[in-house]
């Protein structure tokens, strides 16, 4: 019996906190030989981690079976999320110094919950795309910090891609480095590198379709959990060697998913864990500094706009990186001719349109005329300000649709089809927004005439608020 007792099952029991063993060598050892009376604190739960749970690469351990569904488990960091203790203030007159910790951070005992309950003190996002991705990755990151109490995000982003970062309180740094650059400088690459290496990530989340090269940057992180798409075909080989989970994207264009395109992450964030519920996904929300509120302001009034008596218009065709398309909708601009068609219809507001370079600014005056108000913006924060004082908003699939939606402000979408309509807009009437959609695929034969009776219908509502 005392050979049958020694079994792996029973050996999970040393991890709780048995009762004391009496004075007498013949009485049943509790810790040898389970009983069903158990304190509250060592109770079995159900290993949720089970649940939807994908085949391990066994490549990685093969000794590893998975978490032992018969684990109990002790009092120490094991249910519930981690804790968001306050920090005593820093004394700047302290002549010794101080160090830098995270908030409830423990150097002692970090790794320990780390292990036992996935805390996670540091995470580090790496976004692939434009303004467009970034801005659709604000609800994830929300979502990071609702489920991870006290957690630090940190976000690498293209250049054009961080500026999105300045209507995003919770990320505590934005680093500049374009992550779908697939040859970048190895100075460059090895400096950046050991500067994610040096931050102590215990979490890298990565958008970019990783294969073995994008794999082993994020390896050398040294996060605990080092997370990414893959590449839906051979060029993914290899690379679950260095991921600890992987999502196979659907197409080779990870946009192609719309609103919802990072739906894989966002579900293994939110996961359940034990006690922990599902962490339900934020809708899409931006902040807007006063200073940035002002100067928008004074260039609208400039052009003649007064606050809440405008229309924005967005989406004019140009070859500049400033248009804030997706990529996953690249026919999602028109020219000017057809934007001055609807700014026709326009009654008892002032079309205001937005440009993202200035040499559009002549092309606009030739075409809509001379005393047409016309503002030169350039960064998502910018127009999401001018989004915030204005009556509502026109525009094709750019990032000013989202943003509209994220100040709740009405807006009307052109669309070059209701497929495309559907997937980047989803539930456009909770987010008032009235979709037009062209009847051939082709953004330039939207019925102009539609986007008129929509206009009205807008300018009608808006008299009645």
């Amino acid at each position: 019996m005392a050979a049958t007792s020694l079994l792996p099952k029973s050996i999970s029991h040393f991890l709780t906190n048995p009762p004391s063993l009496p004075s007498t060598t013949t009485s049943k050892l509790s810790f040898l030989n389970p009983t069903h009376d158990h304190p509250q604190c060592c109770t079995k739960r159900p290993n949720l981690h089970t649940v939807h749970l994908k085949k391990k690469n066994p490549w990685l351990d093969p000794f590893d079976d998975g978490p032992d569904p018969d684990m109990e488990y002790g009092t120490l960091f094991t249910d519930g999320k981690q804790d968001e203790d306050p920090r005593p203030p820093d004394n700047p007159d302290n002549p010794y110094g101080f160090l830098k910790f995270p908030k409830a951070f423990n150097v002692e005992i970090a790794s320990l919950a780390l292990k036992v309950r996935g805390d996670v003190r540091r995470c580090c996002c790496m976004i692939s795309g434009g303004v467009y991705e970034n801005l659709l990755f604000f609800p994830a990151i929300q979502m990071i910090k609702d489920r991870y109490p006290g957690v630090q995000v940190d976000v690498v982003a293209s250049p054009r891609g961080k500026q999105t970062y300045e209507m995003n309180k919770n990320v505590r740094w934005a680093d500049a480095y374009d992550v779908d650059d697939d040859f970048p400088e190895p100075r460059v690459y090895t400096d950046f590198v050991g500067v994610l290496k040096g931050r102590y990530y215990d979490m890298v989340l990565s958008t970019k379709l990783a294969g073995i090269g994008h794999a082993s940057f994020i390896f050398m992180t040294s996060a605990e959990h080092k997370v990414s798409y893959v590449y839906p075909n051979v060029n993914s080989a290899g690379a679950g060697l260095f991921l600890s989970e992987t999502f196979t994207a659907e197409s080779l264009n990870l946009s192609d998913g719309g609103y919802h395109m990072y739906k894989q992450m966002v579900d293994w964030v939110g996961k359940p864990f034990r006690s922990v519920p599902r962490q339900p996904l934020p809708p899409l929300k931006v902040s807007l500094s006063r200073k940035i509120k002002e100067v928008v302001e004074a260039k609208y009034r400039k052009a003649g706009a007064e606050r809440g008596k405008y229309v924005v218009i967005h989406g004019i065709e140009s070859d500049s990186q400033a248009s804030m398309q997706s990529r996953g909708d690249t026919d999602s601009l028109l020219p000017l001719r057809v934007w001055a068609k609807i700014a026709k219809g326009i009654r008892d507001l002032t079309p205001v349109f937005v440009i993202p370079h200035e040499k559009e600014r002549e092309n606009v005056e030739e075409i809509v005329g001379y005393d047409a108000p016309i503002v030169f913006i350039t960064t998502p924060a910018q127009l999401a300000a001018l989004i915030n004082d204005s009556a509502g908003l026109i525009a094709t699939n750019t990032a000013a649709i989202q943003l509209a939606h994220a100040r709740e402000k009405p807006s009307i979408g052109l669309f070059c089809s209701e497929e495309k309509a559907k997937i980047f807009v989803p539930d456009a009437e909770e987010k008032r927004c009235t979709i037009i959609a062209s009847k051939t695929g082709k953004l330039i034969d939207i019925d102009v005439e539609a986007v008129k009776k929509a206009i009205n219908f807008v300018n009608v509502s808006l008299a009645l608020v």
